[in-house]
């Protein structure tokens, strides 16, 4: 399976993180992506088709303006998903394309760094759970109700412990 993972770095602030972006985005895709298969809770993940995503390395006054445009909070957060999965047209579009274009996740640096230095976690880790929560959200996921939230978290805890990462919701 060739799953395309589009990452963009918008700021060169990526650069000090101290991991390999790239290599690190692209492991943790393809990990959500093999874990949700094998759950066969997805049917077009069934279907052969490449699964792509577009992922941006963004900054917090990025995030905020598309933030307050799109979601109308005017203050900047950590991960931001654009799920396709969201159009009504989804179903036929995934019928007649030969690539399931999943939609777009855009990290802010200074939140997450901010987050991790909070949480005293190591800032891969954090990363990988926010791409992990925004991949989940691409797929169709939410986190509304408390029944839904539960459900979805526990797929990120399954997902994190394969990439040696322990629970995020622990106290």
């Amino acid at each position: 399976m060739n799953n395309t993972l589009n990452i963009i770095t918008d700021d060169p602030i990526w650069n000090q993180c101290g991991f390999e972006t790239n290599q690190a985005s692209r492991n943790i895709f393809d990990t959500v992506l093999s874990y949700m298969k094998a759950q066969k809770e997805i049917d077009f993940l069934e279907s052969g088709k490449n699964i792509c995503v577009n992922l941006s390395l963004s900054n917090d006054k990025e995030i905020q303006k598309l933030n307050r445009e799109f979601r109308g909070l005017d203050k900047p957060t950590n991960v931001l998903s654009f799920a396709n999965i969201d159009d009504a047209d989804f179903e036929n579009y995934i019928k007649i394309s030969q690539e399931i274009e999943l939609g777009d996740i855009i990290i802010a640096y200074e939140t997450l760094s901010r987050e991790a230095a909070e949480k005293e976690i190591r800032l891969y880790n954090h990363f990988a759970h926010l791409l992990v929560h925004g991949l989940l959200h691409l797929l169709g996921f939410d986190h509304q109700q408390d029944d839904e939230a539960e459900y979805m978290e526990n797929f990120e805890i399954n997902i994190l412990k394969l990439l040696n990462i322990s629970n995020p919701y622990q106290e």
